[in-house]
Parts: structure tokens; C-alpha cells; sequence
């Protein structure tokens, strides 16, 4: 994905190492890292940061108020308190948004879809993430309502809790499960999607890496896209114009990936009309 951040800047003609410097900072899903990360950053006095995590923009926030702030995030902006109005940020931040609340619906009806006769479809939230959680978890309550599936909520804090929600998947009797948008589960999307496939649960998630190891769908918003808008706020900003009167950008463009191998392992059948929808098929 940093590759489509630096498409973005090259396209605004900003070249990393010859008129513009990038300072790469990786917490490596370490949370606890990312305070003194940003701080680094505030004391190296950059010119902007890119916070390209819910955590690292709610972090690179507290960390500086002058310093210009070009987030991503998969979560609500206004609710998060990155910033005081979408259209207007005020402060020193701005943004892209990815378009996940309602992606959460549309992740059961599209399992919905092949699975018809399954009543049970389980949803796994990082309970680590509260806001991010409740968030999918009423998404989920609504599609659930809409479809008339029993949706039992399971809960992970980190890899290590993966093993208990299959088992709970199991358990329960769950046709399937559905993964919430988060950046735990983003960072580890490879592991879920080896995971499921090996534990022989239909299960989708957002990121092309998770059907590529095995899940049997992704469907969401494109990350490449996400950074590059990304990439281009932050060339804007380097050009002068203030984070204050750039309003958060949706990223709207939505990508399917399927993957044929688990869909035949797992005796499901994808409808034409889907497949033909997909960007990408792994067989």
C-alpha cells in the first residue's frame, strides 16, 4: 500500500529521496509503540505526518497540534475525535475515510447469498477496539434483522485468541463468520485467512490478502485507493494549503475477491453473477 502513497506523491511531482524525504515508522501491530513513534516524528519537526491507522491518527493527534496530520481510517472521524466537522476539519488534521459501517451488511448478505439455508452466521469483533466494535456490532444486529440470522458475537484481543473463536465457531454451529473491520485483524488479515480455510469455515473479511491465504471472501473498500488519496492530501499540504479546509475524503471504491480452491473444499457453489463481479479469482 505505500506503494500507492508514493504513486500519489510522484504524481504531484514529490520524489522520495530526491525532493522530499519519507520517514517510514512501523509499530508492527504493537500499539503501545505508536506514542513514542509520534513523538520521534514531533521532535524530528517534519513537515507533515501521514497516520495511516485509526490508532496512529488518534495518537499522531495528541502528539502534535501544529504539525499537519493526513490520517486514514476505517472508523468515524466525527466520532472519533479526529475531527470537529468532515467538511471543515479545523486543527491541523484532515483525512480519508474508508467507507467499512455499511460494508459490515453487505459482508452477510454476500455470505447470506451462498449460504442460504444457514441460520447462524457468527461476527468476530477485536475487543480491544470498543468504538470500532460497537460500530460493526450494530451493523451486524441490522443485517441480522434484515435476514433473519441468529448472530452470535465473538470477540478477539489479539492472534492469540484466534484458535478460541474457531473452536467457538464450531461450538455454536456457525455457517459462517463474518470479521469487523479493524486494524488487528487488517494486520493479521493472512493468518484469519489460512486459518479459516484450514478450520473449514466460510468466512469473509475486507483485505485481498485474506482470500489470497484461503478465506473464502474479501469484500471492502480498496486500500490502495485509501493511501493513494492519502498521498495526494499529503502532496497538497506540502504545496501549502491548510489541513483545516480540506475536507475528509471517502474512499468509495469497493473490490471482491473470491477464492474458487476453499469455495470447492467447502462444497459451495459461486454463482455466476458473482464471480463475474469479482476483481480477482484464486484458484
Amino acid at each position: 500500500m505505500a506503494a500507492a502513497f508514493r504513486q500519489a506523491l510522484r504524481e504531484a511531482g514529490f520524489i522520495d529521496g530526491q525532493n522530499i524525504t519519507i520517514e517510514y515508522r512501523w509499530a508492527e501491530q504493537h500499539v503501545d509503540r505508536l506514542p513514542g513513534l509520534a513523538a520521534d516524528l514531533v521532535q524530528r519537526r517534519v513537515d507533515v505526518i501521514a497516520a495511516v491507522t485509526t490508532e496512529a491518527a488518534v495518537v499522531a493527534k495528541a502528539a502534535s497540534r501544529s504539525i499537519p496530520i493526513v490520517f486514514e481510517t476505517g472508523g468515524d472521524a466525527l466520532q472519533l475525535g479526529l475531527v470537529a466537522s468532515l467538511n471543515r476539519p479545523g486543527g491541523n488534521i484532515t483525512g480519508v475515510s474508508q467507507l467499512t459501517g455499511t460494508l459490515v451488511s453487505k459482508e452477510f448478505e454476500v455470505l447470506h447469498e451462498l449460504l442460504p439455508s444457514v441460520r447462524t452466521l457468527a461476527f468476530l469483533v477485536n475487543a480491544g477496539d470498543p468504538i470500532i466494535a460497537e460500530n460493526g456490532v450494530k451493523e451486524a444486529r441490522t443485517a441480522a434483522d434484515a435476514l433473519g440470522l441468529n448472530v452470535p458475537i465473538l470477540e478477539a484481543r489479539s492472534e492469540r485468541d484466534f484458535d478460541g473463536v474457531f473452536e467457538k465457531v464450531a461450538e455454536l454451529k456457525a455457517g459462517g463468520l463474518v470479521i469487523c473491520p479493524d486494524p488487528l485483524f487488517s494486520g493479521l488479515s493472512e493468518q484469519l485467512g489460512a486459518l479459516s480455510a484450514r478450520r473449514r469455515v466460510p468466512a469473509v473479511y475486507k483485505q485481498r490478502e485474506f482470500a489470497a491465504a484461503g478465506g473464502l471472501l474479501s469484500y471492502g473498500t480498496s486500500l490502495a485507493e485509501a493511501y493513494r488519496l492519502v498521498g495526494l492530501y499529503t502532496a497538497r499540504v506540502l504545496k501549502g494549503e491548510r489541513p483545516a479546509e480540506l475536507p475528509v475524503q471517502q474512499a468509495t471504491k469497493i473490490e471482491l475477491y473470491i477464492n474458487l480452491k476453499t469455495a470447492k473444499a467447502l462444497g459451495i457453489t459461486i454463482p455466476l453473477p458473482l464471480s463475474g463481479r469479482a476483481d480477482e479469482l484464486f484458484e
